[in-house]
Parts: C-alpha cells; sequence; structure tokens
C-alpha cells in the first residue's frame, strides 16, 4: 500500500520542521544568526501514459527547501568599539588568509597580536585603505597600524581679540618695556609646539600708539643731506619734488614739519641744525637714519643714526593742537604808570564773550581768560584746557588731542591786538595738532616670554633691506578704523572691506627648527609661523581674547580605535588627535538568499547568489556601521514554539496514518 511510504514523508518532514524550529530556538542568543523556515512540496507520482489523470491520490510531502530570513535583529550596545553592527542591508567581508572569503552579519571584533581586526574565529575584517588626503585605496586587512600620533610644529594661529576702546594712551608709560605693564595696552599669551613636540608659548603684546610726536634734530655739516634713504641737495631750500619723494621712502616723516637752521655755535665743523618730527601714529616704531653727505658729523657712518637722543629714547610733544595768545602790554592798552587796562574790553574766545575791565593788569587779563575755561569748553566741546602762563604773558589754548589739526579758534577784542596770536610756528607749543595715533597698536610677540620675535616688521627706511622687503625683529603696527572698531590696517596693508584679511608671519618660534621651514610636504613652501587675527576688534567693553586656536601639537599614544557611521576607521591619540586608519568594506549581493550556510554565522558566496560587490558602509543600498554594538539573532521565540506544536501535531497525524495503514494491513492478513 502507497500510503504506508506517504505516512513516513509526513514524519520526515515533520522531523524536517522540528529540526529547523530547533535549530532557531538554539541560536536565540547567537549575534548575528538568520532564522530558517522549513518549506514543502506535495509529491505525485505519474506515468508517461496517463500523465495528468485527476485520480491520482498523491505520494506524500518533500521539504522542498531551507530558507534564511535576513531581516536585521535588533542592535545591543556594548561597552567595545570593536563590536560592529550594520544598520541596513549588507555583510562584513573576512579573509581567513588562505584564499576563503566568507561573509558575516556578526561583528563581535577584535585585536589580535599584531594589531589587526579578527572575528572570534581568527578571521581578517576587510575593509579598503585610505591615504593621507583621505582616497580610497585598494582592498586590504583592517589594522590598527598606527600606534602613537607623531608631534607637528606649529604652523597656524588663530587669535581674536578685543581691545577696550575706553583705554587712555596718554596714561601709558613714555618708554615699551615688555616687563612693565603700564607700558602696554594689552597682552595674551597663545600655546604653541616646536618640531619636536615641546610647548612653547607666544606672548603678545598690544601698546596703543601715545599722543605724541617724536622730534628728531640733527647736526649736520652742510646742506647736503640723506634722509631715509632720499638724498636732500639743499635742505634749507627743499623743493616738493623732494619733500614727495621722501614721504614714499618714509610715511613717518611729516615733511612739513621740517626746519633747517643755521647753527648759532658748535664744532667747526657743524654749520646747521636739521628738525622734523614723526607723525604720532609712527611714535616708537623704529629708528630714522640721516647721514650727512658730507661726511663731515661727529660719526660718518651711514648705517647710525645721529640725533638729541634722551636715553635712548627721541624728544616727543603732546599731539594736541595749541594756539598761543600773547597779551601785550602795549601803553597805548595799559597804563605805562598802573598797569592797568586804559579802558573796558570785551574779549570773545569760542563764541564765548569775557569782559575785562580798567582794574585789571596784563595779568589779571591772563587769569581772567584762563577762569573762563570751562564756558569755552563748553562752548566748544573739542578744546581741552585755556591757560595762562605770567612768565610769558601768553594764553593758551589746547584742543583735545583726538580732534587732530583743526582751524584757529575765532577770537576778537574790543581792543585792537591786545591778543597776538599765534607766535612763531618754530614754538613746539604752537604746533598743528595730529590725531592719526587713535587706535593705532604696535604688537609686539615674544618667546616664552624672553625672546622677541620678527612679526614682520620691515627694516627701517633707509637701511639696508629695505626695498627688498626685508623683515627684522621689532614692533608690527595694526590699526583699526575709529568708526566701526574693526581692523583697518596691518603692517601699512591697507584692508579691503570684505576681503581676506592676510596673516601675518611670525619668524623663530620653532627653537628646534630655527630655519623655519616646513618639515612635511608642501606646495607654498611657506616660512614661518602664520597668525591671523581676523575678527580682532576695537569695541568699548573689556578686552578680552574671543578666538584663540592654534594647529600644533605634541606627541601622542594610542588610546582607542573607533568606527564612524560612514565607517571609517579612527584611533584617537593622547594628543588629542585623530586619524583614519582605513574603511569598512560592506558586501551586498544580487540573491541574498543564494549565499551558503559555512558556521559560525558566516555565509559564502555561490552560483545563485552572485558574487559580493563591495562598498563603503552608507552608500547605494548600503546600510551604515553602528560602533559599540551587536546585532542580535532575529528569532522569533514566541513564532518558534508555535512551529514546535505545528511540527508535533504533524508528526503525531502521519503516525496516526502509519498506524491506521497498519491495522487495515492486519485485517486483511486475517480473512
Amino acid at each position: 500500500m502507497a500510503g504506508f511510504n506517504t505516512a513516513v514523508t509526513g514524519i520526515k518532514a515533520s522531523s524536517t520542521m522540528l529540526d529547523v524550529a530547533g535549530n532557531n530556538i538554539a541560536n536565540s542568543s547567537t549575534v548575528g544568526f538568520k532564522s530558517s523556515r522549513t518549506e514543502f512540496g506535495d509529491i505525485y507520482a505519474t506515468a508517461v501514459v496517463g500523465a495528468g489523470s485527476s485520480n491520482l491520490p498523491g505520494s506524500g510531502v518533500t521539504v522542498s527547501g531551507i530558507s534564511q530570513d535576513f531581516s536585521a535583529g535588533t542592535a545591543e550596545f556594548t561597552n567595545n568599539n570593536l563590536d560592529l553592527a550594520i544598520n541596513g542591508s549588507g555583510f562584513f567581508q573576512l579573509d581567513d588568509g588562505q584564499g576563503g572569503t566568507t561573509y558575516t552579519r556578526a561583528g563581535a571584533f577584535e585585536l589580535d597580536k599584531e594589531g589587526f581586526i579578527v572575528s572570534k574565529n581568527g578571521k581578517n575584517l576587510q575593509g579598503f585603505g585610505l591615504d593621507t588626503q583621505g582616497n580610497q585605496l585598494p582592498l586590504r586587512n583592517l589594522a590598527v597600524d598606527q600606534k602613537e600620533s607623531p608631534p607637528h610644529a606649529t604652523e597656524s594661529i588663530g587669535l581674536a581679540f578685543n581691545i577696550d576702546s575706553k583705554l587712555d594712551s596718554s596714561k601709558l608709560a613714555s618708554v615699551y618695556d615688555k616687563n612693565n605693564a603700564n607700558s602696554f595696552s594689552y597682552t595674551t599669551t597663545v600655546e604653541t609646539f616646536d618640531s619636536l613636540g615641546n610647548a612653547q608659548t607666544i606672548k603678545y603684546n598690544f601698546a596703543e600708539q601715545r599722543p605724541v610726536r617724536e622730534q628728531y634734530s640733527f647736526d649736520v655739516a652742510g646742506t647736503d643731506v640723506r634722509i631715509s634713504g632720499v638724498d636732500i641737495v639743499d635742505i634749507s631750500a627743499i623743493t616738493g619734488v623732494e619733500k614727495d619723494l621722501l614721504e614714499a621712502a618714509d610715511p613717518r616723516i611729516d615733511t612739513n614739519s621740517i626746519v633747517f637752521s643755521a647753527a648759532v655755535a658748535g664744532p667747526p665743523a657743524v654749520s646747521a641744525k636739521v628738525s622734523f618730527e614723526l607723525k604720532s601714529e609712527s611714535s616708537a616704531t623704529g629708528d630714522v637714519r640721516v647721514r650727512d653727505n658730507t661726511g663731515a658729523v661727529a660719526d660718518a657712518n651711514p648705517d647710525l643714526l645721529v640725533a638729541n637722543l634722551v636715553e635712548g629714547e627721541p624728544l616727543t610733544r603732546t599731539a594736541n593742537e595749541v594756539q598761543s595768545f600773547l597779551i601785550d602790554g602795549d601803553p597805548t592798552k595799559f597804563s605805562a604808570v598802573t598797569g592797568k587796562l586804559l579802558a573796558d574790553v570785551d574779549v570773545v574766545i569760542g563764541g564765548v564773550t569775557i569782559p575785562l575791565d580798567v582794574q585789571m593788569d596784563v595779568d589779571d587779563v591772563g587769569a581772567t581768560i584762563a577762569a573762563a575755561q570751562a564756558r569755552v569748553i563748553e562752548q566748544n566741546p573739542n578744546i581741552q584746557a585755556v591757560q595762562y602762563n605770567k612768565n610769558t604773558n601768553t594764553v593758551y589754548v589746547t584742543w583735545q588731542a583726538e580732534a587732530g589739526d583743526v582751524d584757529p579758534i575765532p577770537t576778537v577784542d574790543t581792543a585792537a591786538l591786545l591778543l597776538n596770536g599765534p607766535t612763531d610756528i618754530t614754538d613746539p607749543v604752537s604746533q598743528e595738532g595730529d590725531n592719526s595715533f587713535m587706535s593705532v597698536y604696535r604688537m609686539y610677540a615674544y618667546l616664552n616670554d624672553s625672546q622677541q620675535l620678527d612679526v614682520g616688521k620691515r627694516v627701517d627706511p633707509g637701511e639696508a633691506g629695505f626695498a627688498a622687503r626685508t623683515t627684522e625683529v621689532g614692533a608690527l603696527v595694526i590699526k583699526f578704523d575709529t568708526t566701526t572698531g574693526v581692523l583697518k590696517e596691518i603692517n601699512g596693508e591697507e584692508l579691503i572691506a570684505g576681503a581676506a584679511i592676510p596673516n601675518i608671519t611670525i619668524k623663530g618660534a620653532d627653537p628646534s627648527n630655527p630655519n623655519d621651514t616646513k618639515l612635511e610636504s608642501d606646495t607654498d613652501n611657506l616660512v614661518g609661523l602664520q597668525l591671523d587675527i581676523s575678527g580682532s576688534t576695537q569695541f568699548s567693553s573689556a578686552s578680552i581674547v574671543k578666538k584663540a586656536s592654534q594647529d600644533g601639537y605634541t606627541k601622542g599614544d594610542l588610546i582607542g580605535v573607533a568606527f564612524e557611521e560612514t565607517g571609517e576607521m579612527v584611533a584617537s591619540f593622547s594628543n588629542g588627535q585623530r586619524q583614519n586608519l582605513g574603511l569598512v568594506a560592506i558586501a551586498s549581493f544580487e540573491n541574498q538568499s543564494g549565499l551558503q550556510s559555512a558556521g559560525d554565522t558566516e555565509w559564502v558566496a555561490s552560483l545563485s547568489s552572485g558574487q559580493a560587490i563591495l562598498n563603503p558602509p552608507g552608500t547605494g543600498l548600503n546600510g551604515t556601521i553602528r560602533s559599540a554594538s551587536l546585532e542580535q539573532s532575529n528569532v522569533d521565540l514566541s513564532a518558534e514554539l508555535v512551529k514546535l506544536i505545528e511540527a508535533q501535531r504533524n508528526f503525531q497525524a502521519n503516525s496516526k496514518t502509519l498506524e491506521t495503514l497498519n491495522t487495515v494491513t492486519q485485517s486483511i492478513l486475517q480473512i
């Protein structure tokens, strides 16, 4: 009877279903395991002749296949950065080192003794190499092959600061001294690293220009003089063309202040004196070089400065505009007997009327005018003071330094020529005002608070190397816009609104590499350290550092490895650096159901699955990577228990069929 075979096929199929369900249940906690299901097909025995008859009872059941469910399991987070889970489709590719390639979703990886990333059974995880620019290299065994990060010398610094515009530069010490905090407006320090990884510091001092003008005076033997490299044929009759040449060669000099005077007394070789002033914005920015072309000066070396310096510093005068008035004691105005005014007089200064009566002498007049200072200032806010000097019988009206060069204040008196002024222009207190010092700073830089650095200051005009734009150790001048408070000029270069602010080159900041050359391959061949001060301001608020950064670091040791979502294997070092060591490869297949199980939660490619297609995570249909996570089994225990019940029921039913057929057979045999 065919029924016996039919029942046996049913028992076998049920047993297979029990085996598959049992295997699923057994691997419910296996990382990366994919559950399977049993697929059945019916059996019909047919003959060539009479095929297709509808009266065939069937020959039982067969297991047509056992297919796997590749749906993702839940992710479980761990404390191991080398535990990887694929969030989406794809497989890790493993290489056993003997030509065998397998694929897995179980991402429980670890490092072997040589630093390679391997699975629990010692197979190497495959990935793409990366060059220094991040470009993808051919497939290889992923490994942590960088155990330390070499030091990197600082090449660029970003420093943005604000200097309080309310600071009064007139209160700064007249002589700059890096050890005297009263001689500069603001200071800050940035840590850097040399080429060996040693920590260094660069200290920046910012000294606002004081409201003064430097005064230089030179004794010469004739009229043929060279100033800042420009030859003046006859300084006593300097031409407009020569002034223009001097202005272009040394913009620091106020060419309108040049004064030539014959010497009254002095050494036989001295016949004249040349004097001039520097603009207030150029105060203390360097030396002025003057040469007596006759060679008859005390020191004829053209590279040396010859001036009336006081303890190494030029003479200075305030940059204020000062207008002076001499009170005329002429007998036509004052009594020759009593010294009193002969008549009442009204003096008007800056729109303020000051009445003077016949009871006043010269000093009374001066004191009365000075006593009106508050009213004069109220009407003329740019005026700083109205003072009287009784030794010279002179009234001085002094403007605020910030006012610059202003027109003389309107002055009227009812007695003609009671006040005479201004006095001769050679009088230092009666010269023009100069507010070019406003918002101008000298920047100094020091290595480890001791060695002054070259920050790009050009050698002084007239000195060898000036034309070639040679730099030297000294202060660099930076300017802010007096209206907006933003950077306006750096090292004599006017900044264009909206354009990139040029870097400042600092030389000598790397003691281990005194030539300041880059050790790494570069195309720009930059020399020195590049300082970017864009974003710096001079606002009316506290002086602070708004941003400070630098790209150098010391030597670092490996402290950990992690993986980005996009598959980059990133090593972290104790110096804060991170380096991409490789890129995990994700394999995909045209037909992943065609993969063949190889044990250890691994599969191998087959003709049915097609060859693996390798791409980085997150590209195409590939999933992304989750570090410190493991994909759990996708087995549904509830469903598997139901399958056990179904398989048991089927087994029992087929057994009952077999038992019934056996009873029928026994009955037949007893007939």
